[in-house]
């Protein structure tokens, strides 16, 4: 999670993979750890000159698209050094190992030497003096950077910055007669658009594969998954394919290739690729500053769902729900409190969570942001000047225990509780000056389990109003009539909303 904007994980089918490093031979089996992104000042890269855009005339073909983008794209072999860490990576013992790299290697020793290890992946020609764009964790970690092209002529490309967050790095080689691809703008792709994907996937060569943008603004919370806006495609996307280009009909860049969503390893229809007016912030902040500077306001938020904007008396189920401020951030100084619902930032509303961390973090340390929110049933609106965001992930402190003492309560939740005094504070790692009522045991099939309420869990407030005692639940309960109930709990050290619809009669 990112220090900005908090958000609680979902469960998800299929397996999510960073497409880049599926060709990865290696020769001794320890991951690579972190580079260190280079903070030297590079010129400023020129601008890629304007091309034509056309389909072929009177032929149902991309072909002319194709001549236009190719040149752009390339193959990066990436080596670095490993590490002996022999508990942290053995061999897979499994048949699509073995397919690649047959049975050569043998099963894993128990204490491996560094030795290199090798990866493939692909990368975007962005500008005529030899910038480009590829994925953070194709060259993560690694010391020898080599830059195929499809002319046959090969780079050492220097690394100028890489960003985690946004899973994106920028490298730079020197050469001449370079065509980079022209930057579109990912803000105007429509779901249903044509795009092409152009990488080598597999380390078959570079492969062009269609398909359409699927969806807009995912998150899939993979790798750092600190910043993601994903479009979501089906055009064919490899192990191979990260950090190679996904291209409109017209040949414009509207985003770079980063994940499939699959069982398996390969491609099933579902890919992710970061927008490229995301990819062109990061790209000018890693060239001018070698690092990415993003602004943060200091709250944890969630959707609003359904049952909640009927607790809230909300006519639709839209905007986030702050359910934690950060003492001292931007959001507490503006006045911004646990329960506020924020509908827009900027004049732009606010739909889901996602797009508002995107926001925030695009408007830039320093500045002031207009945000409209929802309190008590009426419309206000805060001006907050932002603060820079950390880089560092912030900690969660320990999960909660049961306790058999104190008094409990089997109420209409169908949860057993107990109050939150400062010893059993302690033994959760909860502040002394906690509050609430402990979730000691819960009716497997009662409505709070439906609701996803587990033993451990702190109820913090009903309907917005602190609890400290089981009578303060109980009265709390009694007061919501044909509503669901609104219940603040405290997960870990993270303050989320739930709500649970209660028996009727």
């Amino acid at each position: 999670m990112n220090n900005d904007v908090h958000f609680p994980s979902s469960r998800r089918t299929g397996r999510l993979w960073l497409a880049g490093l599926a060709v990865l031979a290696l020769v001794s089996g320890a991951a690579w750890r972190g580079v260190d992104a280079q903070t030297t000042t590079a010129p400023a890269a020129k601008a890629a000159p304007p091309i034509a855009h056309a389909l072929a005339a009177g032929r149902d073909s991309y072909a002319d698209v194709v001549d236009v983008v190719s040149p752009a794209v390339v193959t990066i072999r990436a080596a670095g050094k490993a590490r002996a860490l022999p508990t942290e990576f053995q061999f897979p013992d499994d048949d699509a190992f073995r397919q690649f790299f047959g049975d050569r290697f043998g099963r894993a020793p128990r204490e491996m030497r560094p030795q290199k290890q090798q990866a493939l992946g692909s990368g975007v020609i962005v500008s005529t003096d030899g910038y480009l764009l590829t994925n953070h964790h194709v060259v993560d970690g690694a010391d020898d950077i080599k830059v195929d092209l499809t002319d046959g002529r090969t780079f050492t490309a220097k690394v100028i910055g890489t960003d985690q967050a946004s899973d994106l790095a920028l490298l730079k080689i020197s050469g001449a007669d370079l065509h980079p691809v022209a930057f579109g703008n990912s803000d105007h792709v429509r779901v249903g658009d044509v795009v092409l994907a152009v990488g080598n996937p597999l380390g078959v060569g570079q492969t062009v594969t269609m398909g359409i943008v699927s969806a807009k603004g995912r998150s899939t919370s993979v790798g750092d998954g600190s910043y993601e806006d994903f479009l979501q495609t089906d055009a064919p996307i490899n192990h191979g394919n990260s950090g190679g280009a996904l291209v409109n009909s017209t040949g414009e860049l509207v985003g770079i290739n980063s994940q499939i969503l699959s069982e398996s390893g390969g491609n099933i229809g579902i890919g992710f690729s970061i927008p490229a007016n995301m990819a062109k912030r990061v790209m000018d902040d890693l060239r001018t500053k070698g690092r990415v500077t993003r602004a943060q306001l200091g709250v944890t938020v969630q959707g609003v769902t359904s049952d909640m904007a009927s607790n809230l008396g909300l006519k639709q189920a839209s905007g986030a729900i702050v359910s934690a401020v950060s003492p001292g951030s931007a959001a507490e100084r503006a006045g911004m409190k646990r329960g506020d619902v924020i509908q827009s930032f900027n004049g732009q509303p606010v739909h889901d969570t996602n797009t508002l961390r995107n926001r925030v973090a695009e408007a830039g340390p320093g500045t002031a942001a207009d945000v409209a929110i929802l309190r008590d049933g009426s419309e206000r609106h805060l001006s907050v000047k932002l603060d820079e965001a950390s880089p560092a992930r912030s900690a969660r402190r320990g999960g909660g225990e049961r306790d058999g003492a104190d008094a409990s309560d089997s109420s209409a939740l169908g949860v057993s509780v107990t109050p939150v005094t400062p010893e059993l504070a302690a033994r959760l790692g909860a502040p002394k000056d906690a509050r609430g009522l402990l979730v000691q045991d819960v009716a497997a099939d009662g409505r709070a389990a439906n609701a996803g309420i587990r033993t451990g869990d702190v109820i913090e407030e009903v309907n917005r109003q602190p609890v400290q005692t089981v009578e303060d639940l109980r009265a709390g309960l009694k007061r919501s009539t044909d509503k669901p109930v609104l219940l603040l709990i405290n997960r870990q050290g993270a303050s989320v909303f739930v709500t649970v619809p209660l028996a009727q009669g």
